[in-house]
């Protein structure tokens, strides 16, 4: 059988770990410092859309933690809360190892 991600793997990857998500930002925690003097924030991201899925329209609504580290922190902790984003970065486990965390590693105003 075919590899259907082998057009995006680089050879030697173990994987392909990319998240592209337009969201609302719904919460955001307070800046915080990481021990070495990084810029660290904690959000939650409300996404709403309707996709085909075997044929078939499907309404989709989720929350998503995330976390966001360095510049994208500081422009995270003034971003509109009204407005909708869009995100990209990658799926990792939380710090308790408890459920799912999106990394945000760039922001832009959709």
């Amino acid at each position: 059988m075919r590899d259907p991600l082998a057009a995006v793997k680089s050879p030697g990857d173990n994987g392909v770990n990319q998240l592209q998500l337009t969201a609302r930002i719904s919460q955001v925690y307070p800046l915080r410092y990481t021990p070495a003097g990084i810029p660290a924030i904690d959000v939650l991201l409300e996404h709403e859309s309707q996709v085909t899925d075997a044929g078939s329209p499907r309404q989709i609504k989720l929350s998503l933690r995330a976390v966001s580290f360095g510049t994208q922190a500081e422009a995270l902790a003034k971003a509109s809360l009204d407005a909708e984003w869009g995100f990209s970065g990658f799926l990792g486990m939380s710090r308790n190892g408890k459920g799912i965390v999106f990394h945000i590693q760039d922001i832009h105003r959709t």
